[in-house]
């Protein structure tokens, strides 16, 4: 028996070493994107790269300048944002240049790449091949060999030749090249170059799109999320109609993931501790609609990792983090773990988006939100117990839904104020935004842009409402900021917003109110209109009082009145100075 399972241990040997090397698909590439891509698990690292890049340069799956498209063109600086799209080799370089020419050249140039580059593992992987087994950054030896499978399943790496440095001329013309034109072959690197090595990651990132499919289409599929940030921006019709275009490619600055990976993993060194750290996801995750950063840093998670983070071995994988002696979790370890496992999927417990809607909180109870839930609750509970993880996602749940609630019962008011044209200006001066955007209340583009009376006050206090103060409410509670979410950013700042629409709608319902009842006395008493529409001198007005009940109409209308009582008066003494010839 023993020597029949010798003999057949000795067959699967020889097969696997006469068999070409075939890496199957790791399980941290969801399944719902290997039948997205139409592969399954034994596909090689080369079929598995063709078929991301080929989806992610689709236009169909949100590749390109997106549908509003004729409304814009780019700057010079978005070639820098959307490099597969827009950017073109500078003029007078047509010349050929060899690996080690980069180098030599970029010192002179632009050093602080070099100086980078130098300090990265690319510039000598012989060096990590040296580390001890005891140094925390001996597991990144084996995501080197997994580098090298990629690169040999494409052909560009020998079967026995090691990879010994990831040189310029890899990023920027071509994975293995010797040389190339600087003119034709110089590229500015997206995610589909990271992926020709980092393929796993690549896949994960790119799987966002596929594991967030909203049950009642809360969101587009695959959105919000990192894989698909760059179409975000540009269907976004106010950043389309925006006509300072160095303004709105601000917003592109952050949504540019899609495109490249730099923003996370900051050029030329592309550090991993660098991009573990809070601060690497600050440039973009902060601000007045999505402050996550101050709301981490100023959270129990955040002090504590301001207090004692320099102690933390930050080269250690993030799954043994807390093995290590990480006390608190980051961004990165909270975002990037699902159910045990962490990858660059940062989507999968996402559960109420961007922004909080009726939509998904009135589905909370749907089992794609309670799956979702769970798997939450077991990232907090690498820390605390599971009563503790309840009880604090139950409270969070709960405090969106009431910062939800008051949004809710603002917007009908506003909608009614912009149905019944009762705006300020809606009737004289409120201009439409430039297209592709349109004219609605409160509406996104209330915060920046502004003609006339469009926004007005109302519009853009609702605006700051349902996109900024709301969101803040909302990041402060899932981050744990107690005064962020109670009083400083969120809740008292809805309170806020609630207060000035409702005092709004009163001022201007009872003026439009008023109106129409001294619009309804010059009717009744044959009023002369001058010039500019006031009662011409002679006109009636003795009847003025009995159209006001009570006198009622609160202080506007008695405000009206008074003024109505001292053009009287004016129009007296200058009869009586006209009849005798000086003043009264």
């Amino acid at each position: 028996m023993r020597l029949a399972q010798l003999s057949f241990a000795m067959v699967l040997s020889l097969l696997a070493w006469i068999a070409p090397a075939q890496a199957a698909i790791p399980d941290s590439v969801p399944d719902e994107t290997l039948k997205a891509l139409e592969l399954d698990r034994n596909a090689t690292p080369a079929q598995l790269h063709d078929a991301l890049s080929k989806r992610v340069q689709s236009e169909k799956d949100g590749y390109g300048k997106g549908s509003h498209a004729k409304f814009w063109e780019p700057i010079p600086m978005s070639k820098y944002l959307a490099p597969s799209l827009f950017y073109k080799a500078p003029d007078g370089l047509d010349m050929v240049v060899k690996r080690e020419d980069c180098v030599a050249c970029h010192e002179k140039i632009t050093a602080g790449h070099v100086s980078a580059w130098k300090k990265s593992l690319h510039s000598d992987l012989d060096a990590l091949r040296a580390l001890p087994q005891a140094d925390s950054r001996a597991y990144k030896k084996a995501h080197l060999a997994e580098v090298e499978g990629n690169l040999r399943s494409h052909g560009i790496l020998g079967n026995s030749e090691p990879l010994r440095q990831v040189n310029c001329i890899d990023c920027h013309m071509g994975v293995g090249k010797a040389q190339g034109n600087h003119a034709r072959d110089l590229r500015m690197p997206d995610t589909t170059v990271c992926g020709t090595c980092h393929l796993r990651q690549f896949a994960e990132r790119e799987s966002e799109r596929d594991t967030l499919a909203w049950p009642q289409d809360q969101w587009p599929a695959g959105r919000p999320s990192h894989a698909l940030d760059y179409k975000a921006n540009v269907e976004t019709a106010t950043w389309a109609a925006l006509q300072q275009r160095e303004v709105a490619e601000g917003c592109t600055m952050c949504h540019t993931n899609q495109n490249k990976c730099d923003n996370c993993h900051g050029r030329h060194e592309f550090s991993a501790v660098e991009a573990r750290k809070p601060q690497a996801c600050s440039t973009c995750h902060n601000g007045v609609d999505h402050n996550e950063f101050e709301a981490f840093m100023l959270s129990r998670h955040g002090v504590n990792f301001q207090t004692t983070g320099h102690t933390w071995d930050w080269n250690a994988p993030l799954s043994k983090a807390i093995e290590k002696g990480q006390t608190a979790p980051t961004c990165a370890y909270c975002h990037m773990e699902y159910k045990g496992q962490f990858t660059h999927n940062v989507v999968r417990k996402v559960r109420w988006g961007f922004l909080p809607f009726k939509n998904i909180a009135d589905n909370l109870g749907h089992p794609w939100f309670t799956d979702r839930r769970e798997a939450w609750k077991g990232t907090c509970q690498n820390c605390h117990s599971a009563s503790f993880a309840e009880a604090y996602l139950t409270m969070m749940d709960k405090g969106i839904v009431s910062g939800m609630e008051l949004v809710e019962e603002v917007r009908p008011v506003v909608q009614a104020l912009f149905n019944d044209r009762l705006m300020v200006g809606q009737k004289t001066n409120r201009p439409a935004p430039f297209a592709p955007e349109k004219d609605e209340a409160g509406g996104f583009f209330a915060l920046f842009m502004a003609s006339g009376n469009n926004p007005t006050v109302v519009d853009r206090t609702f605006a700051e409402m349902w996109e900024q103060h709301v969101a803040k409410h909302y990041k402060g509670l899932a981050h744990a900021h107690p005064g962020g979410f109670t009083y400083s950013e969120g809740w008292s700042q809805l309170v806020r917003s609630k207060t000035i629409i409702l005092e709004e709608n009163t001022k201007l319902r009872e003026q439009a109110a008023l109106t129409k009842r001294v619009a309804a006395l010059e009717a009744r008493g044959g009023v002369k209109k001058t010039s500019l529409g006031g009662p011409a001198a002679g006109s009636h007005v003795a009847s003025l009082p009995g159209s006001f009940p009570g006198w009622g109409g609160g202080a506007a209308a008695a405000g009206s009145l008074m003024a109505l009582s001292g053009v009287l008066l004016l129009r007296r003494s200058r009869k009586r100075e006209d009849a005798s010839g000086h003043d009264a």
